[in-house]
């Protein structure tokens, strides 16, 4: 066959690969909106065959080659598999997390009211009556925070007995400490929310009856600088635990026309978006808890920092994950 019969008959075929390689070699944002390609191996094994019979009959170089480019953006397209589990976490974090979230507004605004709102409260008590903190926590537990933030401590906002441990183990400990807050915050919404209600409400009320303490003590140089850091990341995630606690919850005591078990599946998918998310912000608010909090930068820097953090989360929550 001559080398202009053989691309009059299959030059289609080969535009056609050629479009489909196109719209998958876009970002990953705009490919992930695009439906199953089944075709594209069909069209590979094809494109091989022409390649190897352009080579084996010596048809023109520029017709050569523009079969090698051909079968070798498919052969990228199928087999690189290499960098795809990023993709996908960069999806995620990019689109499906603060979509997911923005779905859910108002159980995050309801769990943001259970925890902010006792804060608040017992927060301005705390600061006004100075014993009123014994209510809140035992006298060992009191001793103990007055001396992770006192003025001449070493390493501040570290507990008794790990203030010696390095910035990697305290890590570590941050870790283990976040995750377990915001599972049972999260876990706890099985229980008809009443769970994740009772963890929302405690987590207020001792944080507010912390702050207030300390800030009554004349302890800020030491105390605000060092939750500033990494508070935009913790509290928040606590907060989104807690809203997907919450529907959970509601799942439970109104499935609505499903039954419970299918409505728990239902909005238990959209409540493991939210909670994987808080994953990441835990893990974010550990790390800065760990090698950013504790240094001995100013407070002004400090402050700096956590204003910014604040503004970019506001922002992300805000603007990403939009069509």
């Amino acid at each position: 066959m001559k080398q202009e019969a053989f691309e009059q008959k299959h030059q289609p075929l080969w535009d056609e690969m050629a479009e489909l390689l196109k719209s998958l070699e876009q970002p990953f944002y705009k490919r992930r909106k695009l439906p199953p390609q089944p075709e594209l191996p069909g069209f590979y094994r094809q494109v091989c065959n022409h390649y190897a019979l352009a080579r084996s009959r010596r048809y023109s170089p520029a017709l050569v080659d523009e079969l090698h480019h051909l079968v070798m953006r498919g052969h990228q397209q199928l087999y690189s598999r290499h960098g795809a589990w990023l993709w996908r976490l960069l999806s995620f974090v990019a689109m499906d997390f603060p979509s997911a979230l923005r779905r859910n507004i108002r159980y995050f605004v309801l769990a943001l009211a259970l925890f902010l709102l006792p804060a608040l409260l017992v927060g301005a008590f705390c600061y006004s009556d100075p014993e009123l903190i014994y209510s809140v926590m035992d006298d060992a537990q009191v001793a103990d925070m007055e001396a992770m933030y006192a003025p001449d401590a070493e390493h501040p906002g570290r507990p008794e007995g790990r203030d010696s441990e390095s910035d990697f183990v305290m890590f570590g400990f941050y870790i283990s400490n976040n995750i377990g807050i915001g599972f049972r915050t999260f876990a706890g919404g099985i229980l008809l929310g009443i769970g994740t209600i009772f963890t929302l409400l405690f987590n207020g009320v001792v944080i507010g009856g912390v702050a207030g303490h300390l800030t009554q003590l004349g302890y800020t140089d030491t105390f605000w600088p060092f939750v500033s850091g990494h508070s935009s990341l913790e509290l928040t995630a606590i907060v989104i635990c807690g809203a997907a606690g919450l529907m959970l919850g509601h799942a439970v005591i109104a499935p609505g026309q499903y039954r419970r078990v299918d409505a728990l599946k239902e909005r238990g998918q959209e409540a493991l978006k939210l909670v994987m998310g808080a994953a990441i912000m835990l893990l974010g608010a550990a790390f800065i808890e760990a090698f950013w909090s504790s240094s001995s930068a100013s407070y002004e820097i400090k402050f700096a920092v956590a204003a910014l953090l604040w503004g970019m989360m506001l922002l992300y929550f805000i603007r990403m994950g939009r069509e």
